[in-house]
């Protein structure tokens, strides 16, 4: 699996030609620099550690500093692994957006947008009470029974209430890529992809 680090700039849409007009999202892709190359011998394993956006140093702990120092590249703010690519990279090497080809398909790695709290019904599609008959007054968002009485008298675990929702990780897979601008490291992929605007995002082959 290779791919490439990126940040999500936005939605557009461009026209086809057919003249239908297509929902496409912009993406912000690398360059990315090889901050390490991990081996079975020394790591146990094969992997290209790849880093993208610029950081301060004083944000950066000496460890990582040194980690930068090593590859020869100034402070990043996101890291990620890829485990295979097309040729052999270098510490030091960077990827661009020029590894991906228009018509082809990847898949996009982002972090949801956060909703905080929220109940069952936005949550998890319930359809609420129907009526506002027979007593039911301010009830018409709750999740009623849980089916849970004498026993077992405990909730079971995965029973679908209201919590936290959003801020997971979320993979779409097999969106075509539209557009690439090597120049200003732009691609442009068709359909959405996880995740708020400025938001890091993974393009993986």
């Amino acid at each position: 699996m290779s791919g490439i680090i990126g940040k999500k700039v936005g939605m557009t849409s461009i026209f086809s030609a057919d003249g239908k007009s297509v929902p496409c999202t912009v993406l912000e892709a690398g360059p990315c620099v090889v901050t390490q190359v991990k081996t079975v011998e020394s790591d146990g394993y094969a992997a290209y550690q790849l880093a993208f956006g610029e950081k301060k140093e004083k944000n950066t702990s000496q460890a990582m500093q040194g980690h930068f120092k090593k590859a020869g590249t100034t402070p990043k703010r996101k890291l990620v692994e890829f485990t295979t690519f097309e040729s052999a990279l270098e510490s030091g090497s960077t990827v661009t957006v020029e590894i991906f080809e228009e018509g082809e398909f990847v898949d996009v790695v982002g972090e949801s947008k956060g909703k905080g709290f929220q109940g069952v019904v936005k949550r998890h599609g319930f359809a609420g009470v129907g009526g506002q008959t027979h007593g039911q007054h301010n009830r018409l968002r709750a999740p009623g029974s849980l089916g849970a009485s004498s026993f077992p008298s405990r909730v079971f675990k995965g029973m679908r209430m209201g919590g936290r929702m959003g801020g997971d990780r979320v993979k779409v897979q097999n969106l075509e890529i539209l557009k690439v601008y090597p120049e200003q490291n732009i691609l442009v992929v068709k359909g959405s992809v996880p995740g708020a605007k400025g938001s890091f995002v993974i393009v993986e082959k």
